[in-house]
């Protein structure tokens, strides 16, 4: 007992830090994550360079918001994007993207699934055919495991 009154590990710690009137929140991680920039996107998709459209909205999703709309906008963007390419395409779309590109691009599909309609269902499964032949069964397992969701 006398080992443990005569501990100092007690004075390590800030309590002003966890003072709840001190308390401010990082307002700046938002703004940083917005998502992609959708008038860049919209300019490419107009010259036809599907590609860099694919590159550019799936380059900063906004994995890290907590902002709904915002992700229901990216959301939307990437809809169009994978829409706007032909079925012929789409697997020389997917090779131009990185791994981690592939997993974005894998959740985006996921969340189609869940959402979409009878139309986009079949792009999102002919993307989704294409993604596991590129990513492999490691990408759906990333995708299903991760919490950070798009």
């Amino acid at each position: 007992m006398a080992k443990a009154s005569l501990s100092t590990q007690f004075r390590k710690v800030d309590v002003d830090e966890l003072d709840e009137n001190q308390f401010q929140d990082d307002q700046g991680e938002d703004a940083a994550e917005s998502g992609p920039n959708e008038s860049e996107v919209n300019n490419l998709i107009l010259q036809k360079n599907n590609k860099e459209a694919l590159k550019a909205v799936l380059g900063n999703p906004p994995l890290a918001s907590k902002n709904q709309s915002t992700k229901d906008k990216a959301f939307s963007l990437v809809m169009r994007v994978l829409q706007a390419f032909k079925g012929s395409e789409i697997e020389a779309g997917i090779k131009v993207l990185d791994k981690t590109e592939v997993d974005v691009l894998m959740k985006y599909i996921y969340r189609g699934f869940a959402q979409s309609s009878d139309n986009a269902s079949a792009i999102l499964l002919a993307w989704h055919d294409k993604a596991v032949a590129v990513g492999g069964i490691g990408a759906i397992v990333r995708v299903m495991t991760d919490r950070k969701t798009v």
